[in-house]
């Protein structure tokens, strides 16, 4: 976990609400992931160590138009590609104390944005052990997907509050760039991470140990 002797500290200002990512944010399921996305690769000839790391944050259509395959059915790819996701659930799992802190958020003050179809959310926040929010914004409620910020946005507006008074969780650089063209203040989950991420932002490398305050006002804010 960051301190200030190792990195960015929490944002010391209060929210409206919170903004969740979901994968990588709230639960890990980053090796599923890749084992589906590896396979598709496979079926298409790419180079598996340039394409992968490209997976993470981003609508499964929006990454495989951004291959420039020719003559492939996008929408027939996705769906394979979904499919294989809500099949494979092995090792997804929370992000260490995201249930709990979760658990601690009044349920109109936060939601999940993610990049994922509702039956794919679903599924691997069901294996997480994840009670969803009443507000859940996926691929399927947006018109583009992160990095554009169109999904934030929607959240705030949906919850009621303006997303400048929103806090964004994220892990991967689509979500982090969406959340900075919202714009809203981000803190970065870097459980998940297999590599050091820079990032100006203030990071954590999970919830055990992080508090939400909420104010007479009913205003969020973090302690640890």
């Amino acid at each position: 976990m960051s301190s200030p002797d190792t990195g960015p500290t929490l944002p010391t200002r209060s929210y409206d609400a919170f903004l969740f990512d979901m994968d990588g944010t709230l639960l890990s399921s980053i090796a599923a992931a890749e084992r589906v996305w590896t396979a598709w690769g496979r079926r298409h000839g790419l180079d598996l160590a340039t394409f992968i790391p490209t997976i993470h944050g981003v609508r499964a259509p929006d990454t495989i138009r951004n291959q420039n395959l020719p003559g492939i059915d996008l929408e027939a790819e996705a769906a394979w590609v979904t499919a294989g996701e809500i099949a494979d659930t092995d090792g997804v799992e929370e992000i260490p104390g995201a249930i709990a802190f979760l658990a601690s958020l009044p349920p109109d003050r936060w939601a999940v944005v993610t990049s994922a179809t509702p039956d794919l959310a679903k599924a691997r926040m069901g294996a997480a052990g994840i009670a969803p929010p009443p507000l859940v914004i996926t691929a399927h409620d947006i018109q583009r997907g992160k990095p554009d910020p169109e999904g934030f946005r929607l959240a705030a507006e949906r919850l009621g509050f303006a997303i400048e008074d929103c806090l964004v969780f994220e892990d991967a650089t689509a979500g982090i760039t969406a959340a900075e063209a919202a714009p809203a203040d981000i803190v970065v989950i870097t459980a998940a991470h297999q590599h050091p991420l820079e990032t100006p932002h203030p990071t954590l490398d999970g919830y055990e140990g992080v508090r939400c305050v909420v104010g007479a006002d009913g205003r969020l804010s973090l302690t640890l």
